[in-house]
């Protein structure tokens, strides 16, 4: 077992999602997505579904904002 997939076991044992879906996620926001807002918005809806933590329109409109002008916080706890 390399060390991706250790990474992976931890991270599905503490939050219970597997790799798959964290690979797909990952997939949604490469290249140009990252700024695109609807997928932004259909990747924060998947997230606060998996984590069942609600993210409000004011929260959403700020996380997008934030990336698509290159100003994510190093703790993204700040935004929040």
């Amino acid at each position: 077992m390399n060390l991706n997939d250790n990474f992976f076991k931890k991270v599905e044992k503490k939050t219970n999602i597997k790799k798959s879906t964290i690979v797909n996620l990952a997939q949604k926001l490469q290249g140009d997505n990252m700024k695109d807002e609807k997928t932004l918005r259909e990747v924060i809806h998947e997230l606060s579904a998996m984590t069942g933590k609600e993210v409000s329109k004011e929260q959403e409109d700020k996380i997008i904002n934030a990336v698509v002008n290159d100003r994510v916080p190093d703790n993204l706890d700040k935004m929040i």
